[in-house]
């Protein structure tokens, strides 16, 4: 339960008399009501007011709840009279003035105000301590705080018998009905209630004592209910963030080498890293694929974590061909990837237009099956955009050039790495390092070539894989 539905709830056991107790001394406001409908019929009489259309009286199925004794119901239109204020025209509206113009616009917000030097009779005028109620686009009561202001066509002044009510009381009664009074809206563009159906609804009225301990009751319970907001939100916010943070953990166990164990019979990383360096030789000396500069050897100062004996610290150059390119027909369709087909967050899905190669050689990103692709410009980077490209168009694809490829050079784990790119560490550095003005921030080349990362055994980075796709469809049932 958040804080309004509490909120709500307190409002509702106000006005159904369960809030505070009833002392039997305290007189119904029942005689008061009848003295006004005496007091009106003579005004009318006499011509000071006009007549209004004469309201049904109350039967009893349109009674909601019930309320106690000493309560009475009555028809708002019996014991309220709902003043309008004014329609202008624009010309009649200034920048400055004697009286500002209080509208639907600035009800709540004291904002945006127009000014009026006209002087008009006093009940078009609100002043500090009326009670006012915004009838269209923005409903609901307010108690202006503000000074003297002429007050706008869709906005009522309420005028009422302190004898029957305690200002106050009335002002939450109204709050807690305005979810009810939404319902009975017209119209479509500006929608609104009308006073033909403001007038005859129904409200339940304590004795005014009653009313003042009510409203008491209300004011001494508000503070809890803001310090309650404030909690529920924190723990909402936290909720909302806990899936996410437990992705980000996985993956950070992950590449540290505490998602599974080590296995002896499994050979070690440098094993592996000599093979890919056999392979990478190979490639170069085929000429398949361009003898990359010499990386500087991993200091001390470079290393961010501890890792497994049998883990060992590459960078990424070594191990990847960092955005390469391919070669082949003019005539060959293949895939063409905009960065909207690439999908963001915890996943590798894309999807993909076809075109033929020599629409797309020249000015895009290459890539083929097997390449892992990763956004580089913000804030697509920080969303995760990445993918490991399979089932391309005839094995190739080109796409848009704000793209870090890498091409392993020799039979790794690719989701692996894959995760890794995803992991909160490397964004966290990544970003840290970008170039450019703000909101076309990229990491640099150098910056994916240079990046020094865990290398496991191979069979483990194939069992840490498996771990981490067995759990983290669990994150996504918690998010859900």
């Amino acid at each position: 339960m958040n804080a309004q539905n509490i909120k709500d709830s307190i409002l509702q056991l106000a006005i159904q008399g369960k809030l505070v107790k009833q002392v039997k001394k305290e007189t119904s406001v029942k005689e008061y009501i009848n003295t006004i409908k005496d007091e009106r019929k003579q005004l009318i009489k006499e011509g000071k007011i006009k007549k209004q259309k004469s309201l049904p009286k109350i039967e009893d199925n349109e009674i909601p709840f019930d309320i106690p004794d000493n309560w009475t119901w009555a028809r708002m239109g019996d014991v309220i009279d709902f003043i309008n204020g004014r329609a202008y025209k624009k010309e009649e509206l200034m920048s400055e003035g004697k009286y500002p113009v209080l509208r639907v616009g600035n009800f709540f917000t004291n904002k945006n105000w127009y000014y009026s030097d006209m002087e008009l009779e006093e009940s078009k005028y609100c002043n500090k301590g009326d009670l006012l109620y915004a009838w269209s686009a923005s409903f609901g009561p307010k108690i202006w705080d503000g000074d003297k202001s002429i007050f706008h066509y869709h906005i009522w002044k309420l005028d009422f018998d302190s004898r029957v009510f305690f200002r106050d009381y009335l002002y939450w009664f109204l709050l807690q009905d305005v979810t009810i009074i939404k319902k009975s809206t017209t119209g479509t563009t500006m929608v609104h209630v009308s006073m033909v159906n403001m007038r005859p609804r129904l409200i339940p009225i304590p004795p005014i004592e009653e009313q003042k301990r009510i409203v008491a009751k209300i004011e001494e319970l508000l503070p809890y209910i803001d310090q309650y907001d404030k909690a529920y939100a924190e723990v909402e916010e936290l909720n909302k963030k806990f899936p996410e943070d437990m992705q980000k953990s996985i993956l950070q166990y992950a590449i540290q080498g505490k998602l599974v164990e080590q296995r002896e019979e499994e050979g070690t990383a440098e094993e592996l890293y000599q093979e890919i360096q056999e392979e990478k030789k190979r490639l170069i000396e085929e000429g398949k694929v361009k003898k990359p500069k010499k990386l500087m050897e991993i200091t001390d100062e470079e290393i961010p974590y501890d890792i497994p004996e049998n883990w060992k610290w590459v960078r990424l150059g070594d191990i990847f061909e960092i955005n390469p390119r391919n070669t082949l027909n003019d005539d060959t369709n293949v895939s063409f990837i905009p960065m909207t087909l690439i999908e963001d967050g915890y996943r590798s899905e894309f999807s993909f237009e076809t075109r033929s190669w020599g629409k797309v050689k020249k000015g895009y990103t290459h890539f083929r099956d097997g390449d892992i692709v990763m956004a580089k410009i913000t804030p697509c980077f920080q969303n995760l955009k990445s993918a490991i490209m399979i089932n391309l168009e005839n094995g190739m694809g080109a796409g848009t050039t704000e793209l870090h490829v890498l091409r392993a050079y020799h039979n790794i784990c690719l989701k692996f790495f894959l995760w890794f790119l995803k992991s909160p560490i490397f964004v966290s550095t990544c970003v840290s390092a970008m170039t450019g003005t703000a909101g076309q921030q990229r990491v640099g080349t150098d910056t994916i070539t240079n990046y020094v990362v865990p290398l496991p055994p191979l069979e483990e980075q194939k069992r840490i894989m498996d771990k981490i796709e067995e759990v983290l469809p669990h994150c996504k049932q918690l998010d859900k």
